[in-house]
C-alpha cells in the first residue's frame, strides 16, 4: 500500500466515525481507496439531505483538525468483543477461527478490525472533501466518494 494510500485508508476511519455520529449508519466494509480518492460504502436507508452531508464532512474534518490519536493494537477476540462489543466488526463477519484482532481506534470515534496500515494521527489525513452520494435504494446502500485536498 503507497503511503497515499495509507492516509486515504485512514481518512475512511476518519469518515465513519463521522458517518456514525451523524446519520447514524451502519457501516459495511465495503471501501475503495486510490491514491487521494476513496470511498466508502455505509449501510443506511435513505439518501441523505445536503445538510446531512455537509455535516458529515464538517464533522470529519473537526476530527482531523483535532490531530487524534490512530491507535493500531491486537487484542484477542473475547477480550476485544467484551471490552468494545459488536462495533468493532464491519458488517461482514470475521471468520470464528480467527482468535485474535487486529484493531484500529481513533478514540471517542471510530474502532474496527482492520488489517490495513494506517497514519499515527487524524492531522496527516489532511482535509476531506465529500463527492456526490450515491444511493442504492435496493440494497439500502449509500456511497460516499471523497478526495482528500492537502
Amino acid at each position: 500500500m503507497s503511503s497515499e494510500d495509507v492516509r486515504t485508508h485512514t481518512a475512511v476511519h476518519v469518515l465513519k466515525g463521522a458517518v456514525q455520529s451523524v446519520l447514524g449508519a451502519n457501516w459495511t466494509a465495503s471501501t475503495n481507496v486510490s491514491g487521494s480518492h476513496g470511498r466508502l460504502t455505509v449501510q443506511f436507508d435513505r439518501k441523505p439531505t445536503d445538510e446531512e452531508l455537509a455535516r458529515v464532512e464538517e464533522a470529519a474534518n473537526r476530527k482531523v483538525s483535532e490531530g487524534a490519536e490512530v491507535l493500531e493494537f491486537e487484542m484477542e477476540r473475547q477480550e476485544a468483543e467484551g471490552h468494545f462489543g459488536k462495533q468493532i466488526y464491519d458488517l461482514f463477519p470475521v471468520p470464528e477461527t480467527v482468535t485474535r484482532l487486529k484493531l484500529v481506534r481513533i478514540p471517542d470515534w471510530n474502532i474496527n478490525c482492520c488489517v490495513e496500515a494506517h497514519l499515527d494521527s487524524t492531522s496527516e489525513v489532511g482535509r476531506i472533501r465529500l463527492g456526490k452520494p450515491r444511493f442504492r435504494n435496493s440494497r439500502k446502500e449509500l456511497e460516499l466518494e471523497f478526495e482528500l485536498t492537502d
